[in-house]
This record gives structure tokens, sequence and C-alpha cells, in this order.
């Protein structure tokens, strides 16, 4: 005899038959004191498509007493309608409802609800429809949060009755809830093993979103469902006869393939009803390999085979592992049915491995493995070996287990909301400057603050799963140091740390740039010349641009003294006792920037001579990539270039010299003579009688010796050896040559 539950039309005793069923004494005492506190407080309470709360608690029950769900489960789906306006926890360390139905039933409501917001919440804000990646985070949070596997049964029966009273009442749902289900709870379902759920949700589901196809297809279908449970039937118990005469022990078993199903392989395999062989199926499980092909040869006798429809992955596997004998015969009547064989291994790596059955399904037509989370995937096969364990024990002892409750895991991963409702996921222990960093970086390095389901916390605040995280932000400004202290719990992600790292080491950089840079131009300052341009003053000094100079300076990595050569080798910052400077010609490189340099074959690129080692032809040269002023062209001896490329390999290029024509080029003369009167105007006349056109002259005399620095335009390098020989021939000159 039932226990005895408060009057109310949605508790009927055909009802009470069934929400009780299978249960011990105890388990219906609780569930009995359960809905005696839940009752009173949702008679009058309705779901927001006009459901009332009591009839879909009462559903909700019925659903879950033919799943052999335990007594606390059926509890809690009927206490969770009465908190439909409860917080998802106790404020109080003395929680009423624990007090009243039991701090099991309390927790498994309370989870169940906080799992329904988060779903609730992410359909109104219609994100995750057509996005995959947002479905199935949806679908790891809504097992992350459902550390027990009731909690996940639970709201896959709501989901199922909601859409079995929508049907009801012939009341299309919205089409968001319809998309939901086929995009995350079938498919959550079809993970879990969940078979009964997973077809009557698609088929349901479908019928809302595409009505006349469902008709269409329902309409092909020669038999109702019942006739074709019926046609399961009779060939199991044929062959079960078979197979008992022939001494194999199997287990036989099969289902109608259900309407959804049918229409979802008609349309990615492009068939037409006429060419489905599979809309009834078999599966016999047997003991070993060599019995499945027995097995075979069995089938083939009792039914007539459709040789072409047969495939043997057990001597030739998918290529995820998974091994089966599929055949299609055909019964007495001409009608199709498909017979998969496999061994009990065979079956466990299908069901609970990389090949199982939601994993090729729900990857593609060709079978393809879908991307694995081990932890997650743990989960699962635990959760669909409890299911298949809680049927057995079920249909041996006619009750159900005590407890469906999953091992405490450690998860590794969690998954929270933005106010949007979008799904992000983080590593375990995050907080919500983590969150903050993987939405996007400018808001990680802004976050000043937090709200977590609306209340104010600390930054370091660890984040749980189906939390909304809202972020507080300046318009400017930067991380805190303390961010990267691990005392301090502020960051648990490695990626988080590591954009604080950055943001730190650019403002380093910046600080070391200009320091460097204020450092180097009070040198030059010092000794007048700061007319010098910096981006070639660095390559003459071996560094690939302005900005690496300033920062080795500011580290002490370069010294200042290092001047006194560049510009004593290079005669511009001698005391010049006499210039002499003409303009360039107008077809110097100088004024037409045209260098007759090829780089790489190409003519067109921006190149520039270097004036550290001043090229001209037909030197060895070769081209360095600079930052913005194209390819920078030495001559092949230059120590700057050898430094460069030392540093820089990478940005060395193949140069050579192309059509140069009439062009001339700079190139630097250094003379070296005993001081006398009328020096410079000797010098002068050679230039002159060259024809050599001198843009550049500087002098100095000490002790009686002169040195001179002319920059001269030549042609070729032909040109550049008569002027030395002309110049060395000069009285009191001592040397001539190219610096």
């Amino acid at each position: 005899m039932n226990p005895a539950v408060p009057d109310h039309p949605a508790l009927s005793l055909d009802w009470q038959s069934t929400a009780f069923s299978g249960l011990a004494p105890e388990a219906q005492a609780l569930l009995e004191r359960s809905i005696g506190w839940a009752l009173p407080r949702m008679r009058d309470m309705t779901g927001g498509a006009g459901e009332p709360t009591v009839e879909h608690a009462a559903a909700l029950v019925g659903i879950l007493a033919g799943m052999h769900t335990d007594g606390a489960t059926r509890a809690a789906a009927f206490v969770a309608g009465a908190l439909l306006g409860e917080e998802a926890a106790p404020r109080s360390r003395a929680d009423p409802l624990a007090q009243a139905v039991g701090a099991e039933v309390a927790r498994l409501a309370r989870g169940y609800r906080a799992v329904l917001r988060v779903g609730q919440a992410a359909r109104e804000s219609g994100h995750h429809a057509g996005d995959e990646p947002q479905v199935e985070k949806l679908r790891k949070m809504m097992l992350a949060m459902a550390v027990d596997i009731r909690i996940v049964l639970m709201r896959l029966a709501s989901r199922l009755q909601t859409l079995r009273w929508h049907a009801a009442h012939k009341q299309p749902p919205e089409r968001a809830l319809a998309v939901e289900t086929l995009d995350l709870y079938a498919p959550l379902a079809n993970r879990l093993g969940v078979w009964q759920i997973k077809w009557e949700l698609e088929d349901l589901a479908f019928r809302f979103l595409e009505p006349i196809r469902y008709k269409e297809i329902a309409s092909l279908l020669e038999d109702k469902r019942a006739g074709r449970e019926a046609l399961i039937g009779e060939v199991t118990e044929r062959l079960r006869s078979a197979l008992r005469e022939q001494g194999i022990e199997a287990e036989v078993f099969g289902r109608p393939k259900h309407i959804y199903s049918i229409w979802n392989k008609m349309r990615t395999k492009h068939l037409a009803f006429s060419d489905l062989y599979d809309v009834h199926a078999m599966r016999v499980i047997v003991a070993d390999e060599r019995t499945c092909y027995a097995v075979l040869s069995l089938v083939h006798e009792l039914f007539a085979p459709v040789t072409q429809e047969f495939d043997d992955y057990i001597a030739r596997p998918k290529p995820n592992g998974y091994r089966s004998l599929h055949a299609v015969v055909r019964d007495g009547q001409g009608r199709p049915f498909e017979v998969q064989i496999r061994t009990r291994d065979m079956h466990a790596f299908a069901e609970y491995g990389v090949a199982a059955h939601w994993r090729y399904k729900e990857a593609g037509a060709k079978g393809g493995q879908a991307r694995a989370d081990s932890e997650y995937d743990r989960r699962l096969a635990f959760m669909r070996q409890l299911l298949a364990w809680g049927s057995e024990q079920a249909a041996q002892a006619g009750e159900v287990p005590a407890t469906g409750a999953a091992p405490k895991v450690e998860d590794d991963r969690i998954y929270v909301l933005t106010p949007q409702a979008r799904v992000v996921e983080l590593p375990a222990k995050a907080t919500p400057v983590d969150f903050a960093y993987h939405v996007h970086t400018d808001l990680g390095h802004r976050c000043r603050g937090a709200k977590v389901d609306g209340a104010m916390v600390p930054l370091h605040t660890q984040l749980k799963t189906g939390q909304t995280v809202e972020i507080i932000s300046a318009k400017s400004g930067g991380p805190s140091r303390d961010w990267l202290n691990p005392q301090l719990g502020y960051l648990a992600s490695s990626r988080s740390r590591a954009k604080v790292r950055q943001w730190f080491n650019a403002i380093e950089m910046q600080q070391r740039t200009a320091q460097g840079q204020a450092m180097l131009e009070k040198e030059l300052q010092r000794r007048g010349k700061t007319a010098v341009n910096l981006e070639q003053l660095a390559q003459q000094l071996g560094f690939a641009c302005a900005d690496d100079l300033h920062i080795a300076l500011a580290k002490d990595e370069f010294s200042l003294r290092a001047l006194d050569q560049v510009f004593h080798e290079g005669a511009a910052e001698l005391e010049a006792d006499e210039v002499v400077a003409r303009q360039a010609r107008p077809d110097s490189t100088e004024r037409s920037g045209k260098s007759g340099v090829l780089v790489v074959g190409v003519d067109s690129l921006l190149t520039q001579l270097a004036r550290c080692c001043r090229p001209a032809p037909p030197d060895a040269i070769g081209g360095f990539v600079t930052r913005g002023r194209g390819v920078s062209v030495h001559r092949a001896d230059c120590p700057s270039f050898a430094e460069l490329s030392r540093r820089h390999p990478e940005r060395v290029i193949e140069v050579s010299w192309g059509e140069t024509g009439e062009t001339v080029y700079p190139v630097d003369v250094q003379v070296t003579a005993q001081d006398r009167a009328g020096l410079l105007r000797d010098l002068s006349e050679v230039f002159a009688r060259m024809r050599l056109n001198v843009v550049g002259v500087n002098t100095i005399s000490r002790q009686g010796t002169a040195r001179m620095a002319f920059t001269l335009e030549i042609n070729n390098g032909q040109q550049l050896s008569r002027a030395l020989t002309a110049l060395s021939e000069v009285p009191g000159v001592e040397s001539a040559a190219r610096r």
C-alpha cells in the first residue's frame, strides 16, 4: 500500500503507484514528507508557458521513477518546484529546507535549481544558438555543476516533461527552447546513454521545429511506434530461441529508430526513405570474436541478407577503434532491419571508450573522433556505467540502489557566465581577475572590482561553476604588481600571469628606452652633435635600431665612450680648421635617392646606402632590412654590417648592383700629410683637375700633421683609384686612402 500523500488532482492513485514503486519504506517516507512540505508552497504556481508547477513536479517524479532513480532524487524533483523564488544557497547556517526534507534532498533540489537558472540565462541570451563551442561549454558546465548524476537526470526529465506538456496542449514552445533541446539536452542524454530520454527529446523538439517534415516522416512509416516495437520483440524472441538451440549465450535487444534519427540520416546521407535499411535495429552481445561470426552465420540463415549492406568493422575497425559486425537482413514480410554483433569488450569500448556512440555520432557522418577531455570523459563514463548498474539492480531486486551519486572528482576546470550569459571556461580556483583577462586583455589590465551573482566580492575570490561574473573596470590604468604574488591568490591562470608580466615588461621597456634616450641626447649635446641621425648612429654602433641602443645604455650594457671612436673615425667630430663643401650633384644618390641597388633581383624596393661605410660600385655589398627605412646597403667588409648580421641574421638580405648609369656615389677619403701652407689648395686642384665634386671636408692639424677627411662623389671604383693615386703624389702627403 502506498503512503498517504496530500490530496491533489495531479497526485492520483495511479501516479502514487508509479512514484513510490521500487522504493524501500524509508525512501517512501522521505518522498511522502517532501511532497507534504512542497505541495502547499506551489499550489498556485505556474511555469513560464503556463504549465502548473504541481503538475510538472508530479510528472517529473513519474519520469524519474521510470528511470529507477532513488527516493531522494524523486523527492528533490518535487521539492525543487517550490524553490522557484529562493536563492541558490541558504542564507543562514540553519537551513529550514534541510531540516524539513533532509540535507541530501535539499542539496539535490538546490543543485537542480542552479542548473535550471544557467540554462534559462543562456537561452534568454540566445548566444549559444548555432555556436557549437558555446553549446559544448554549456554541456560541460551542466556536468560540472551537477556533481551528482541525479541532478542531470532531473534536468533531462524536466525538459522532457516540458515538451510533453506543450505537445499535449498543442501549444508550441518558444523556438529557442526546442533548439536548445536538440543542441544541448538531447546530446547530453545521448552521451549519458539515457536512450529513452534522448529519442523522445529529439522527436518532440523536431516536431515543434519542423512540423511538416515530422509529419512526412511519420506518414512514411508503415506502422505506428507500438507496431514497430512489436516487430522488434518478435525478431528478438526468434533470434534468442535460435541462439539457445545452438548453445550460444548472448544478450539480444533492440529498439525501433525514432523519427528524428530517420530524418537526420536521410538529410546527412542524402537518402530516400526507401533506401534506409536500419529503421529497425538489433544488437547481439556475445563472449568472444569467434562467436560473433557464428551469430552472423545464424542471422543469415534465419533472415534474408541484404548483401550490399554489410560492414565488418571487426576485421577492418574504424579509424577511431570501433569494432562490430553490421548486417542488414529482411524478415519474412520483406521488412529490413539491422543487426549489430559484437563482444562484451567491443561493446564496452564502444559505449565508454574513445569510440563511444556519442563521439562518432556527433563528430560527423564519417565517424571522425571528437576532441576528448579526459576528466570530462571519466565523469561521463562513470555516469553511464552507474545508470547501467542501476537498471540491472532494479531488474534483479525489484528496487533501485540507495544512491546515484557520482564519486567526488577534483575538476580542473570551472565554467562561469558573463552578464550576457556567455560561458567562459577557466582553470579551477580562478578569480575575477582571471575571468577579466580571459574575456579581454585590456579588461584585465583595467579590472578594479567584480560582482559575482550581483554581489561585490574581493578580486582574489575563487569562482565556482555556474556563477555570473561582472567586472568593474577603470577607464585607463594597468594591473597591480600584487597580482603576481602567488601568496595573495589573485591569479590562478598561467595565461593571466603571462599577460600581467607582459604589461610590466612593456612599461619597463618604455622607461628604459626613455632613460637611455635622455642619456644619449645629453652626451650628444655635450659633444655638440645634436643633429646626428640616431638611427644611423645606432647602426654604426652595431644596433638594429635606436631603441636597442637606448635600452642598452639604460641597462649599462653599453658605454658612451664608444662614441669617441665613431666620431673620430668618421671625422665628423674633428675640430675644423677649414671646411670646404659644395652642394651634391643632381645625379648623386644623396639627392636623387636612386642607389641602383637590386634587392634579390627587384629594383623597386626602398634602399639607402649606409653612411658608415658608403658603398659604391663595384664594392661587394650586402643588405640589412631596417625598421621603417627599407633596406640599408653596406659594404661586405663593413664592421657595422658584420655586427648587425651576427645579431639579426634573419634580417640580412642579398643585394647586388644594378644599372647605375651616370649616378655618382659619395665616398669618404682620408688624407694624412705634413701640414704646410697651400696644402688644401693643392689637394683641391687635384679634385678640380679630375672633375670630382667634393661635398664635404673636415681638417685638423696637430703637431705638424694634418688629417683631412673628404667626401667625394664618384661614378665607379676606377675613378676612386685614380683620385687616390693623384692625391698620393701631392708633395707632403703621407697617405691617401678610402675610409
